[in-house]
Formats: structure tokens, C-alpha cells, sequence
């Protein structure tokens, strides 16, 4: 999963990729309306073919479901576009591998670069080389250290997955007394669990009767979830709610679950993997929702590309140029709207 995330732009339901973000009312060209003071020269990406744009795309090893979807996501998009060209890189998670695999990129001089780093901080210096080179950069999801780095951020929102999930749990839980809830984190040592975890606690703050009385942390893998998850219901008899950080983690923990014979409680999921999406279609089981972390930003981030490549804006902004920062939104995901979501879900 992801290193680290940057709250910034916030962008509406995260699910739908940044096609209609960047389409135009009506064509590339712009339209006059008069003399308003917003009005801009400056052309709007659309999906009409433009100018050819080769984009070079390196991410790290696919050795997750959520990894997995974001290489699924950059393809697809990309060969929405007849004009556009992808150079993608065989994933590694070799901090040393990935920054030869950009350098490559940057000497075959790509028109735009995106960039999912293994590690944020150790890629740093090969982003700022792009950028020097006349390359822009856009990071995807793990930040550089350095704002210099990249001429667009885009990825999701770790403290809002968090908030999302202790507010949807609170609601289920209102006028409960004594409720008691646990929480199945991610790797302690990565930023991105700090924030889940303290926006599940920030939020969980609206609810006098909530306690939260056990926290694991797991490693997103289906063992680990299985294991933690298996602690958790021996040390608490009944609980009333459960976050899980990751869906990959959470098939594991629902084997422990059915396992121990429990169903006294609701469980909420996080990412957005298409086996948690299809549980809580199915609704048998103590799985009622989980909290997106769209892998459709790699998709956003290739639209994004693409209108950099072509210099050209955001239909439906007044500003010339993209932002500089464009932060997902973590929707829930419950059986009152999983078919609209159910297409995003990863395997």
C-alpha cells in the first residue's frame, strides 16, 4: 500500500476517474462568452485527440491487489487515447532499480513522467533531475520530499479513510451505551497507518459512548490479517464494530472471524478490493462497508499527463493550468450504493 499521502485538493466521488474532470464543455478549442473576469484563453483537455504525448510511467512491484490496480488503471487509460504513447517500467520495489528505470525514462525524453515510488523520500533527487531536464513530473500517491520534485501530487486521503470509517461506525452505532470497538491497522511504521489510525480516532471523538478497547497491527497480507484478527477476538469476548485498515488483509480476517463462530458486530473494510465489495453486495456476513482508497488516481494521473503534455488546462476550472496538488476522496461504500462502486474494485 502506499507510503504516505498529502491532503490537499479535495476531488468529489473517487470512483469516477478524472475523464470528466478534464473534458471540456465542448471542444479543445476554447469558446467566448463575453467579458466575464474568469474567462481564459487557455484550450481544456477533452477527449478529442490532440497532439501526441508519450508519457513514462514507473511504479513500484505490483505485489499487492491495490499495486496491481494502479498498473491496470495507468494501461487502460492511456489506450483511451489514440495520441498517446506509454512507456511503462517492469515494477520494482528496489528504491535502486526504480531511480535507474526513471533515469531511462528521462533519457529517452519522455514528454511527462508519473511516478509511484517505492519509497517517496529516496526518489526525491531523480524527480528534481526530470524536472530539471524539462520533464514534468506527476507524483502519484507516495510524496517526494520536496515540492521541486513534481509539478502535480495526486493520491488519496489517509486521514479521511480513517474519519469516513469512525463516522460511518459511529452512526451505526448511536444511541448504543458502553459501545465497544476495535481496530485492525496497517504497518505501524508507515506514515499512511498513523493517519488512518488517527483519523479514526479523531472521529470516534463525536461519540461519547464509543470506546475504542483493542488495536492490532497487521501487514496487508491475508496471514497476517487472519492472525491479528484472531488475537483481537480472543482478548475481547464481544465487541460492537471493527475497522480494517486493508481489504487484503480483512480476507484474513474474516477467516478468523468465521473461525471463532462471531457475528455480533460490523465490520468496516478499507481500499476498495472487489472481494470486500462483493461481501458487502452479498451482505452475509459481518462486512457492511468499506472505505476507498481509489486506485483510479492512477487513471486521474494519466489524464493529468496528458493535459500537460499538450499544455493544456482543466475543463470546468478557471485557472490555466492543473493544480498542483489533487487529493481522492475516501467514500464509503455500503450496500445502499456498491453498485455504482462495485466497477472500481480491485483484485
Amino acid at each position: 500500500m502506499p507510503e504516505t499521502s498529502r491532503r490537499g485538493l479535495l476531488f468529489g466521488t473517487a470512483a469516477v476517474s478524472a475523464g470528466a474532470f478534464l473534458t471540456a464543455c465542448t471542444s479543445n478549442e476554447p469558446k467566448s462568452t463575453g467579458n466575464s473576469a474568469a474567462q481564459s484563453n487557455q484550450p481544456a483537455a477533452d477527449d478529442k485527440p490532440g497532439k501526441p504525448v508519450t508519457i513514462g510511467f514507473a511504479g513500484p512491484q505490483a505485489d499487492h491487489g491495490w499495486l496491481n490496480a494502479i498498473n491496470v488503471n495507468a494501461k487502460s487509460r492511456a489506450e483511451k487515447y489514440s495520441e498517446v504513447t506509454l512507456e511503462i517500467t517492469e515494477g520494482s520495489n528496489d528504491t535502486a532499480v526504480q531511480i535507474g528505470q526513471v533515469k531511462t525514462l528521462i533519457n529517452k525524453k519522455v514528454d511527462v513522467l508519473v511516478i509511484l515510488p517505492a519509497d517517496g523520500k529516496a526518489l526525491t533527487q531523480v524527480g528534481l533531475e526530470a524536472m530539471r531536464a524539462g520533464i514534468p513530473v506527476i507524483n502519484l500517491d507516495r510524496i517526494f520530499a520536496s515540492p521541486q520534485a513534481y509539478r502535480c501530487w495526486v493520491g488519496g486521503d489517509n486521514y479521511g479513510m480513517g474519519l469516513n470509517a469512525g463516522h460511518y461506525i459511529g452512526e451505526q452505532l448511536k444511541g448504543k451505551s458502553g459501545a465497544k470497538v476495535v481496530e485492525l491497522a496497517g504497518i505501524d511504521s508507515l506514515e499512511l497507518t498513523k493517519q488512518r489510525s488517527q483519523g479514526f480516532a479523531d472521529a470516534l471523538k463525536n461519540y461519547s459512548n464509543i470506546e475504542l478497547v483493542a488495536r492490532q497491527a497487521a501487514d496487508f497480507t491475508v496471514e497476517s490479517g487472519q492472525a491479528k484478527m484472531a488475537q483481537l477476538l480472543q482478548a475481547q469476548k464481544k465487541i460492537d464494530a471493527l475497522w480494517n485498515h486493508d481489504d487484503d488483509q480483512g480476507v484474513g480476517a474474516l477467516r478468523a472471524i468465521q473461525q471463532a463462530g462471531r457475528d455480533e458486530f460490523v465490520m468496516v473494510g478499507g481500499a476498495g478490493a472487489k472481494s470486500a465489495m462483493d461481501a458487502i453486495k452479498a451482505d452475509n456476513s459481518v462486512l457492511k462497508a468499506t472505505v476507498l482508497y481509489p486506485p483510479t488516481m492512477a487513471a486521474s494521473a494519466i489524464d493529468l499527463a496528458r493535459a500537460l503534455g499538450q499544455s493544456k488546462g482543466i475543463g470546468g476550472l478557471s485557472e490555466l493550468e492543473i493544480p498542483t496538488s489533487l487529493t481522492l476522496y475516501s467514500a464509503v461504500v455500503t450496500k445502499d450504493n456498491i453498485d455504482q462502486y462495485l466497477p472500481t474494485g480491485f483484485s
